[in-house]
């Protein structure tokens, strides 16, 4: 690129290191790179020669960004539901399980009272805590009538499909 001064005599354009912000870009090359990108299924591609060095890239869709945390969330899932198991056969009792994946709540609504306590005596078909899963509030029953021993689950803690979640004795 040049500039034409008053004189009319052609100078070359300022470089970026004389202060200037002009700078040839190749757009076949980058073109070329973006087609490499989609061809190869990458997310970046970086080309240096000489002084000019090129970086094309694309953002990668959320659905692979999340992906990993999720499965980190879920590797880590059965490591948790050891000490519960072992905390059952301490106390003993009948293991009341979450019959679905969702989120436990004690209560019928927040800062209301806990359907159930420990040491509390329950009834065959006496609601224990709720399992809300796809915006559905899931009513846990008591499968028999008995003592609360224990409560293995926290207000709005996730729980597994056959997740310990009360023991009644």
């Amino acid at each position: 690129m040049a500039e034409t001064g008053k004189g009319g005599a052609d100078k070359p354009a300022l470089s970026r290191a004389e202060g200037g912000a002009s700078m040839r870009v190749d757009t076949a090359l980058v073109r070329e790179l973006a087609e490499l990108l989609s061809a190869n299924d990458l997310n970046e591609i970086e080309v240096e020669d000489g002084e000019r060095k090129i970086k094309v890239r694309r953002d990668a869709p959320t659905a692979f960004v999340a992906a990993p945390a999720q499965l980190a969330g879920a590797a880590a899932a059965p490591v948790a539901a050891a000490p519960v198991a072992q905390a059952q056969e301490e106390v003993g009792g009948e293991a009341v399980k979450s019959p679905m994946v969702g989120t436990a709540y004690m209560s019928p609504e927040p800062g209301s009272k806990p359907f159930i306590t420990v040491g509390q005596s329950v009834k065959a078909g006496d609601t224990l805590l709720i399992v809300e899963a796809m915006k559905v509030m899931n009513p846990i029953t008591a499968p028999k009538a008995g003592t609360v021993k224990q409560v293995l689950v926290q207000d709005a803690q996730p729980v597994e499909y056959d997740q310990p979640l009360v023991v009644i004795e």
